[in-house]
């Protein structure tokens, strides 16, 4: 009599240890400060951005992709010319953050390491628009007026 009492819990333990275990996979969470972007193995990365927050998917045929949406720094080292073909060595920091809206466009076409792959390019080539326009006294002497020199018209959120 015990043992079937002990056999038939057991019973219970496992089917609803499995339970668990799937409705566990079926959740994940999306942090503060962060967005996803589902990958469905039969669509394709799906046009929805989910937020912040604990959602459900479909175990092992969806899958989230995390990005993080906070401003984060980045340091790019560059060595260009300045206007009298001097070599400068110079680091420009700068503060970056994706569009949420365009993160499946993002994760699509750059994937997720955008950060790496578009960044360096397009700041050493602002920087080296903006050190032309100088020669080497002026980029010491005149350090302010470098800082607030405009981009070209270069708009950070549409590119990022």
């Amino acid at each position: 009599m015990a043992a079937k009492v002990f056999e038939s819990i057991g019973k219970f333990g496992l089917a609803l240890a499995v339970a668990g275990g799937v409705v566990n996979s079926a959740l994940y969470n999306v942090d503060a400060g962060h967005r996803a972007v589902i990958f469905d193995r039969f669509h394709g990365v799906q046009d929805i951005v989910v937020g912040e927050g604990t959602h459900f998917l479909i175990p092992w045929v969806q899958k989230p992709v995390i990005f993080d949406c906070r401003s984060q720094p980045r340091n790019i080292p560059v060595i260009t010319g300045s206007k009298d073909l001097q070599n400068v060595n110079i680091t420009l920091r700068i503060l970056f953050r994706p569009v949420a809206s365009q993160l499946p466009h993002i994760y699509t076409n750059i994937g997720q390491d955008y950060d790496e792959r578009v960044l360096p390019s397009i700041t050493s080539e602002i920087l080296k628009s903006v050190v032309a326009r100088f020669d080497a006294g002026e980029l010491i002497t005149q350090r302010e007026l470098v800082s607030r020199q405009p981009t070209c018209g270069y708009n950070s959120e549409v590119a990022s």
